[in-house]
């Protein structure tokens, strides 16, 4: 069974913020805030919900920007839906699954995150949209290839 999940990425002032998650999957590493979409949920309404959940803020004009599939030791696992947001509401605050920190745009700590994040990110920020598929083995280890097509 596919998991369909969402990524949320602030962009403000040419700074991104980032989360350190603090647990579950990919614990330890810098990502954006999301998660597993629920029953019955749409992507939009799933992203706002995690930022809400994960460091108290809720994203405006969410605007869908990539799709992104990631496949492990040959198994379809993921079906991620990226949005970028360049305003929130509320006030950012550390949760027990969260550390949210703001990064230049120009300074993402890309060694802290998934690899597969240096090769699509950058297309991202710059408002591009796309598809991608992303395969990995040994439990998420090692990405050994890779594909990315721009849209339209």
């Amino acid at each position: 069974m596919v998991i369909k999940a969402t990524l949320c990425y602030i962009v403000q002032n040419g700074r991104i913020l980032l989360i350190r998650k603090k647990r579950g999957f990919g614990a330890g590493k810098m990502n954006a805030p999301g998660g597993k979409i629920e029953d019955g949920e749409s992507p939009a309404a799933a992203a706002a919900r995690e930022l809400e959940e994960e460091i108290g803020i809720r994203p405006q004009q969410l605007q869908l920007l990539a799709e992104i599939d990631f496949h492990n030791d040959g198994v379809h696992e993921m079906h991620v839906y990226v949005f970028r947001s360049r305003a929130f509401e509320g006030t950012l605050r550390e949760t027990e699954e969260a550390d949210p920190k703001w990064f230049p745009v120009s300074d993402i700590p890309y060694d802290e995150m998934w690899p597969d994040d240096r090769i699509w990110l950058p297309l991202f920020l710059q408002g591009r949209k796309i598809k991608g598929t992303f395969h990995f083995r040994n439990g998420w280890k090692e990405m050994t290839e890779h594909e990315i097509e721009e849209l339209g």
